[in-house]
């Protein structure tokens, strides 16, 4: 690797000034420069992709597509467990700190390339999914959204990461799995999700994918400040470089940030889903309806007349039966509920419906399925189908309510 040449220090520690001695004993990096040079090439070398990078990325992705596709977190852990140890990120925080627009590069690229055979692994398991139902995707729905304990573990992750290959010298096999699970299972959410035709969970995938990226970066970057890599020129060509490389990750961040806020992608209010936890049952309360018979009228005729006339009685009306009204009411977490075509999980999902949408019971028994509870309901634009009793709540007061 030939990264660019940054200050020279002095291998004596007598020759500096006592404020850039205390710098220098603080640095991370050997004083000598061929030490330096050598330490250098040596992380370089380390961070830098090889093919085994690129097999063991491929068997994690066809692992953890599966893991999507069956609703198995099991499967997603030990995909992660499969992947290689994410040391291009590394090579992209030391590209950055260094200023090497060509290392940088390189160590990008390296990643994208094996980011690229997860996508398409999990493409092609999507696409097979699409021919076998019924599929859920639930553990899709939920690595395909912000939210800020994802946050947490790719931070520690990336600074773990970075701290064991440069100071112990030492692959952090352990440390990587997280920067592992968090970028390689919601890129293969948006794969599994744009193969078998599930919205959402391609654009979203894509989305946090760029996000999580970004900041692994980052915090990669800042890291390496804080052991001791850092410029030693304020202008020229290293500060330039510097500069560059990191306006390219801020504008990978940002642009995904500003699809998740301007396009409302990634966000968990879009996700909801049918599978909520039985909490409390409701048995719909049958609406009676008291029917009234009018009273036929009769006619008087005066009294010189000695026939009366009798009016026939008229048809009773028989008034039609008060629509019973539900408000869908899922845990928050799910935010809503799936409506199906027929009373069970294996059934086709016709939507989704969110929390406070109001809905009309046209079932006053519920049928048992797959030991829960489902009632027939109607919504408000028309379509009809079947939904856990669950994720309702009754909405119509009933007699003597």
């Amino acid at each position: 690797m030939s990264l660019p040449r940054t200050e020279q220090t002095p291998d004596d520690l007598k020759r500096l000034s006592p404020a850039r001695r205390r710098r220098a004993q603080r640095l991370l990096l050997p004083l000598s420069a061929d030490e330096r040079e050598a330490f250098l090439d040596d992380i370089a070398h380390r961070t830098s992709p090889s093919i085994d990078f690129y097999l063991f990325s491929l068997l994690a992705g066809l692992i953890i597509a599966l893991g999507l596709w069956l609703d198995a977190p099991a499967l997603l852990v030990l995909g992660a467990l499969f992947a290689p140890t994410m040391t291009p990120l590394v090579g992209i925080a030391l590209g950055t700190i260094s200023g090497s627009m060509r290392f940088f590069g390189r160590s990008l690229i390296g990643l994208l390339t094996a980011s690229l055979l997860v996508f398409v692994t999990s493409l092609s398991v999507g696409f097979m999914a699409s021919y076998w139902k019924p599929f859920e995707f639930t553990q899709a729905y939920l690595h395909t959204q912000l939210a800020w304990h994802h946050f947490v573990v790719l931070a520690v992750g990336s600074i773990l990461t970075t701290v064991a290959i440069v100071r112990t010298r030492r692959r952090a096999a352990v440390a990587s799995v997280a920067l592992a699970y968090e970028l390689y299972v919601p890129l293969a959410a948006a794969g599994v999700g744009l193969g078998s035709g599930v919205p959402h969970l391609w654009p979203d995938g894509l989305v946090v994918f760029s996000i999580h990226l970004a900041w692994a970066a980052i915090l990669g970057t800042l890291t390496l400040l804080i052991l001791g890599f850092r410029p030693l020129t304020i202008f020229g060509y290293t500060a330039g470089g510097v500069l560059t490389i990191v306006g390219i990750i801020l504008l990978i961040g940002l642009g995904g940030a500003g699809a998740a806020v301007g396009g409302q992608v990634a966000l968990p209010t879009l996700t909801p889903s049918d599978t909520p936890p039985p909490t409390e049952t409701l048995t719909p309360s049958p609406t009676g309806t008291a029917s009234i018979t009018p009273i036929p009228p009769t006619v008087t005729l005066p009294a010189t007349l000695t026939a009366s006339i009798t009016v026939p009685p008229s048809d009773t009306p028989v008034p039609s039966p008060t629509p019973v009204y539900a408000i869908v009411s899922a845990p928050e977490e799910y935010n809503g509920a799936i409506l199906r075509d027929g009373p069970s999980f294996a059934n086709t999902a016709i939507t989704s419906i969110l929390n406070g949408t109001l809905i009309e019971i046209l079932s006053e028994i519920p049928t048992q399925t797959d030991n829960v509870a489902w009632l027939n309901v109607k919504l408000p634009d028309g379509p009809e189908g079947w939904m856990l009793q669950s994720a309702i709540t009754i909405a119509t007061p009933v007699p003597n309510w």
